[in-house]
């Protein structure tokens, strides 16, 4: 066995079940572990028995089987395929952390502890689908992938989890990765596969779907089922079931931990050349702390870096005086995330001018909040946010037209000053259900059990000569956690400090 052997051979796109011989990664110029059958005998033995306890079903494990049977009344008849993915490389021979594709995590529950190269079988039935989870097993002491596999060996990476063991924890049917080799063997036009979520195993099936229907490689397949596979993925999870609220509720309470951290910091932050490095991680220290990691790169935006939509370089001061716009949300180990932001007067009390945009912004958004209810539209939401930004603008003098003109569809003249848009649904993805119809997002009803962010605000870049000096550099965005509930909507953010009053008084508790 090689030393550094992946988790699946490649197989090439032909109906030959022959495995092909997976690239090692370059190790050979360096020292590696011992190679001779006398040690291989030598680190086998000797190891007290293992205690393998096979534990009880976790919580998610009854709605991820929920979810699964969801998705196979919409594709009878199909074999449907969701692969985990494999780790991505970061250089050379270092790998990113692995995180499994969300469509994966929702169906299988098995969230921050799946394993890379892990595939979702449902195999169709007369009756619906059989759900097999295929993983790589773990290797015996008496391997020398236990000690020699930097990959995937215990002697690396810690103790992975059995068969046995993952089928009770997700009370789904479990089997060596190796026996995936029979259901590629039986692809057809018939099965579909999630194409982004390993590269190497959707070019095997396409390969196999062309031999199926005797078509040459290099011809064009038909790909709308994988499409249709892939938008259906998305629209199941606009509604959220009773786990996922309660885990979006967790990612907010450790998400105001995180910011309660910064603050508590602002000193040293305020020290440093490139505070707002500090400010990212005390952050991303609460997301290991209380999480699985952050849900996206957190925005830590000071002064005129907070004009900066996706400021994520976070490499300049928090200076006295400064606004700082902190956009981070803690992921969960179930991979559900928060997306909270706000921004807050550093040295503790906002100026005038300040607090007059942070009271615009914070108007926005609530009057987004008070009309959202099960029935309206999700695009009224974005509508009613840019009302008040149009009012608060021309009422400033910062438009070349009423607020009324300016809000027709031709015009816009506001939106100079907030290009972006007011709300996403939110859940295992900041972006989540991003391959949903637009019938049912944009254009979609409000229904209970939807999850989205609210998020209006100001920016006022330092160069720009329609604002008076006074706002330049001034960037402002209040964005909260939204739930539709049965007759309105809760903010899941809510005790998250949010009046220009109540931050201060944030501030006020952890002095500098």
């Amino acid at each position: 066995m090689d030393v550094m052997e992946t988790s699946r051979s490649p197989k090439p796109a032909t109906a030959s079940s022959v495995a092909a011989e997976p690239e090692p990664r370059a190790t050979s110029n360096r020292s590696t572990t011992p190679q001779s059958s006398t040690f291989s005998d030598y680190i086998a033995s000797s190891w007290a028995p293992r205690s393998e306890p096979v534990p009880e079903a976790r919580e998610e494990a009854a709605y991820a089987a929920a979810r699964r049977e969801r998705i196979s009344q919409l594709h009878p008849g199909k074999r449907l395929i969701i692969p985990a993915g494999s780790s991505k490389v970061r250089s050379n021979d270092t790998d990113y952390p692995f995180r499994a594709h969300s469509a994966f995590a929702h169906l299988t529950g098995w969230g921050s502890s799946s394993e890379p190269g892990a595939v979702l079988v449902l195999e169709p039935t007369d009756d619906g689908h059989t759900a097999t989870l295929f993983f790589r097993e773990r290797a015996g002491r008496d391997s020398d992938e236990f000690y020699a596999n930097p990959e995937i060996g215990e002697f690396w990476i810690g103790a992975r989890p059995s068969l046995v063991q993952v089928a009770g924890d997700l009370g789904l049917a479990t089997k060596c990765i190796a026996e995936l080799d029979a259901v590629l063997d039986a692809v057809d036009v018939d099965t579909l596969i999630v194409r982004d979520a390993d590269r190497e195993l959707t070019d095997q099936v396409d390969g196999r779907r062309l031999l199926a229907v005797d078509l040459p490689p290099e011809a064009d397949e038909d790909r709308s089922g994988d499409d249709a596979l892939a938008q259906d993925l998305s629209e199941i999870r606009l509604v959220k079931d009773a786990y996922e609220i309660e885990q979006m509720r967790l990612a907010v309470n450790a998400t105001r931990r995180g910011f309660d951290d910064v603050i508590a910091d602002r000193a040293e932050i305020m020290a440093h050349p490139r505070g707002e490095r500090l400010v990212e991680g005390t952050f991303n220290r609460r997301a290991r702390a209380d999480g699985n990691t952050v849900g996206y790169d957190t925005i830590a935006a000071s002064g005129p870096h907070a004009c900066i939509l996706h400021w994520t370089r976070n490499d300049g001061p928090v200076s006295a005086g400064d606004l700082i716009l902190l956009d981070a949300g803690i992921e969960l180990d179930s991979y559900y995330t928060a997306d909270i932001t706000r921004t807050l007067p550093i040295s503790g009390t906002f100026t005038p001018v300040q607090r007059r945009v942070y009271e615009a912004v914070l108007e926005a958004a609530d009057a987004a909040f008070a009309i959202v209810r099960p029935g309206i539209r999700f695009r009224e939401i974005h509508a009613e946010a840019m009302r008040v930004i149009a009012e608060k603008t021309a009422e400033w003098g910062l438009l070349p037209t009423s607020a009324a003109e300016s809000l027709e569809a031709d015009k816009q003249y506001h939106r100079r000053y907030m290009v972006h848009g007011t709300s996403h649904h939110l859940g295992m993805d900041v972006h989540d259900c991003a391959q949903a119809r637009r019938e049912l997002y944009l254009d979609g009803v409000l229904e209970e059990g939807m999850v989205f962010t609210i998020e209006p605000g100001l920016y006022f870049q330092p160069d720009d000569l329609t604002v008076p000096e006074e706002f330049r550099g001034i960037g402002v965005r209040i964005e909260d956690d939204i739930l539709v509930t049965a007759d309105g909507a809760e903010n899941l953010s809510i005790n998250i400090p949010r009046t220009a009053d109540d931050v201060e008084a944030w501030l006020a508790a952890h002095p500098l």
